[in-house]
This record gives structure tokens, sequence and C-alpha cells, in this order.
């Protein structure tokens, strides 16, 4: 029987790639997508896209259901993967600028989720890959949003993995550091939406940091998307997939400094670098 998954996010990026490889691994692929435009551009390349936006609960109903209409009602594997960051100091971060990214990076992927898990647990078996960051347990300045929903969703991932054992469903993170992405583009977008960084009282250090924050392709150690998607695989073919997955050398050094050096120390470094 041909092993079917569900990826989220995959107009670009992680997802995109993911999609892709897998479909040429011979998986049965649901590339899904927030625009219609990028679902179009996936179905002409052989692959089923489902629109899913994390933040219109609808569209994941909506979604799911046309997945399993095509599968019979199974799924083997869910990558969660979609997500989007708004840049800028905790200060200068409104809250409703959080409850937007927590409803696109946290409750919809909880949503979908949960609707999941029941259709694997009456087949017996499925994976659930959740596509977390280094910032899922790693903090960086200026980077307050972020680090709140992916802290938040290595949490809740934490707590199913324990409550699914002995169900035949695996729960697993992807913790990758820079990735090649339009990641840092759309950041810009949403910063440009939420921060009043003109009016904050850092004004000169947003000036300094800006092109270092929010440009794409300039982070030290960045790998291809493929990095992921090779840990992907890993993840929904191996018999005893690990419950994480670290994918580059930032990813790794920011476990070992977190291991190892006393809570200060580690937040000189982080605020020098």
């Amino acid at each position: 029987m041909t092993r079917s998954v569900l990826i989220t996010g995959c107009s670009s990026g992680i997802g995109r790639d993911a999609a892709l490889t897998l479909h040429e691994r011979g998986w049965q692929v649901f590339a899904a997508c927030r625009k219609p435009d990028d679902c179009a551009a996936l179905e002409a390349k052989g692959l089923v896209s489902p629109l899913i936006d994390y933040e219109a609960p609808d569209t994941i109903a909506a979604g799911l259901d046309k997945v399993l209409t095509a599968t019979g009602g199974r799924l083997d594997g869910l990558f969660n993967n979609g997500a989007y960051a708004i840049p800028g100091l905790v200060e200068d971060l409104p809250t409703d600028a959080l409850r937007t990214t927590f409803e696109a990076n946290f409750f919809g992927w909880h949503d979908l989720t949960r609707r999941v898990i029941p259709v694997m647990r009456a087949q017996g078996q499925g994976r659930i890959v959740q596509n977390s960051s280094v910032l899922g347990f790693a903090a960086a300045p200026w980077r307050g949003a972020y680090n709140a929903t992916k802290f938040a969703l290595e949490g809740l991932t934490d707590t199913l993995r324990i409550e699914m054992r002995g169900t035949g469903i695996d729960v697993i993170l992807i913790e990758p550091g820079p990735i090649t992405s339009r990641f840092r583009a759309n950041a810009r977008l949403q910063f440009e939406r939420w921060i009043d960084w003109k009016s904050s009282s850092r004004r000169a250090d947003y000036e300094r940091l800006m092109d270092n924050l929010y440009q794409d392709g300039t982070a030290r150690f960045e790998l291809p998307a493929s990095a992921v998607t090779e840990v992907l695989i890993r993840a929904l073919e191996a018999d005893r997939p690990r419950a994480r997955y670290r994918v580059t050398t930032p990813t790794t050094l920011a476990m070992i400094m977190k291991r190892t050096l006393p809570t200060r120390m580690s937040d000189r470094i982080v605020s020098n670098s």
C-alpha cells in the first residue's frame, strides 16, 4: 500500500522541497498551501495540494477532508511545517501580533493534529512530525514572538509524545537552525506590518541590525531545505524514529551551550552573537 503524508506550508522552502522529494520517493503526498495560486502550481507538478491556512479553521477541516477522501480514510504521516516570524523587541511587540502568530504557528497546528490523531489511532499507526526550530529551546533577542510559539510547540509535542505511547503513533520534533528559504523575507513583511520601530526607544539598534536580521542567505552555517527533508525522511521511514532530530551546526551548538553553561553566560554569548 502506498504511504500517504500531509505536509503543510508547501509554497516554498522546507515544505516545497519535502513534498517534491517524498513524491519522487513514491509517497502519496498532499502538499498544502495557504494560497490557491501556490496550490495550483504544485498540482501542475502532479501533487495533490489542498488549501490549508492555519489561521482559518474551516480550511483545516476542508483540507483534511480532501486528503482523507483521496486516501480512503487513511493517513500515514503528518508534517506540520507552515509558520512565520514577527521580528522585533518584546517591548515593541503588540499583543494582537502575538495572538496572530500563535494562530498560525501553534493553535492551527494543534487543530490539525487533533483531527489527524483519530485517523491514525483507528489504523493503529502513524507519524506526526513537528517542524520546530533551534528557537524552540534556545531564546534569541529580537525573536520573542517566534521563540514563544516554538517553545509552546515543543512543550505540547513532548506531552503528546508521552501520551501516545502504546498507540502506534510516533510524535517527532525536527529542530532546524538557519535554512535557505523565504523565511526572513516573509518575516520582514510581518515586521513592517506590526512593529513601530521608528517610535521605539531602541530605534538606533533597529537601524543597525535590520539588514542582518531580515535578509535571507546571510546566516552562518545556513543549509538548503533539503537538509531538513533528509531528516524528515528518516523520521517518517525509520522503524524506530528518534524523538528529536537537530539540523545545522548552530542547533547542535545551542543545545550544548544550554546543557553546559550557566544561564547568565549563555545570555552574554547570545547577546553578542
